[in-house]
């Protein structure tokens, strides 16, 4: 049976009101309304003319109904400055995630959710030392988040928008964690979204993350400090930097927490006990920014990709299957395979780590 909830979906997904997909597609607003709705069914020549427009395979609006992510428990960090249909689209990416995922899901055996509870009265900086205890990492920098975070769990995809408005975000959705991560921004700043997204999911797991009041805009500030405290541990910043910082230091020391400059300079001035007074911490960030380090990372490290997806793909090409296969078992337009997976896919013949790819299979469910 048609599902007007699907028709819905890849709308979203591709920035249409109902009124620009019925002139596109040639038929009235009111059949597109009482189609979502489930009032009609499509005939049909109007179905394969929406699935063109659309650019959605038919077999796609005859599927069960999808997640349909509200925007309540997605952690949208800009969501004042994004446009309804940017966040309709992200939505709908994250609706057809969970579907990739489900997916993978139901042929191999991936990595158990390790992410436990932790008492809401802790501070962001104490829940981020707690998972770091649990998850044994002791004070030593994260030598790849995206890498850590796949391990434990928790399900990674990417984000090919064409604005910066849309920013890496996650949800919970059945007991399941999903970050999403953008590419618009330097390596260094993916992983700090990444940790970020890591402390909404630790810290707020049943709560509201979106929106313009101040519970959310409190969230994202905890999401933050639990992000610098996970990546750069107190106990491991003051053993390394010296009384006497620069901008220059500031630099080289980034390196070592793999963190943007400015979230290193931030993390000096912030600390428990700060290693920059406020004037010292301004005056750094003037000199960064003349640098260039306040919009972009000059000299960054290389993108961290993913792992699981790289072993994916290697099973895949065993199999003699492709990508293409994935999307025409999901019935998903190719192009949003690759959307999903936009900057997260290993290089040919490099890992995540810049090393050659050594094959390795996954778990095949049985």
């Amino acid at each position: 049976m048609f599902n007007g909830k699907r028709l819905s979906l890849a709308r979203r997904r591709q920035k249409l009101t109902a009124k620009e997909l019925a002139e596109k597609a040639g038929v009235s607003p009111v059949t597109i309304t009482r189609l979502e709705t489930g009032q009609n069914q499509a005939d049909s020549g109007t179905l394969e003319k929406l699935a063109e427009v659309l650019g959605y395979p038919v077999q796609f609006f005859f599927k069960e109904d999808p997640a349909l992510l509200s925007a309540e428990i997605v952690s949208f960090r800009s969501l004042s400055s994004m446009t309804a249909k940017e966040r309709n689209a992200a939505l709908s990416a994250g609706d057809n995630g969970v579907e990739v995922y489900e997916w993978l899901e139901s042929r191999y055996n991936l990595p158990a959710l390790d992410l436990p509870h932790f008492d809401p009265e802790l501070t962001p900086e104490a829940a981020a030392d707690a998972l770091r205890q649990h998850w044994g990492l002791s004070y030593q920098p994260i030598a790849n988040m995206m890498k850590l975070i796949e391990a434990k769990g928790i399900r990674v995809l990417g984000l090919e928008e064409t604005t910066a408005n849309v920013d890496a975000f996650s949800f919970w959705q059945n007991d399941k964690a999903y970050v999403f991560l953008n590419s618009f921004k330097s390596a260094e700043r993916s992983i700090f979204d990444a940790a970020h997204e890591l402390g909404h999911l630790v810290l707020h797991r049943h709560g509201q993350t979106s929106g313009a009041d101040e519970d959310t805009r409190t969230a994202e500030v905890e999401a933050n400090r639990f992000a610098s405290a996970f990546l750069m541990p107190e106990e491991d910043v003051r053993v390394r930097m010296p009384r006497l910082i620069t901008a220059d230091l500031v630099l080289r020391a980034k390196k070592r927490w793999r963190v943007s400059a400015m979230a290193l300079a931030y993390r000096l001035a912030h600390l428990t006990r700060p290693m920059l007074s406020e004037w010292q911490y301004r005056s750094i960030c003037i000199e960064l920014g003349k640098r260039g380090y306040r919009t972009s990372e000059p000299d960054g490290i290389p993108r961290e990709t993913s792992v699981l997806w790289g072993k994916v793909l290697s099973q895949l090409w065993a199999e003699r299957k492709s990508l293409v296969d994935v999307a025409d078992e999901l019935s998903l337009p190719m192009t949003e395979v690759e959307r999903l997976l936009f900057c997260i896919l290993p290089q040919p013949g490099i890992d995540n780590e810049g090393g050659e790819v050594r094959r390795s299979k996954l778990s095949v469910v049985k």
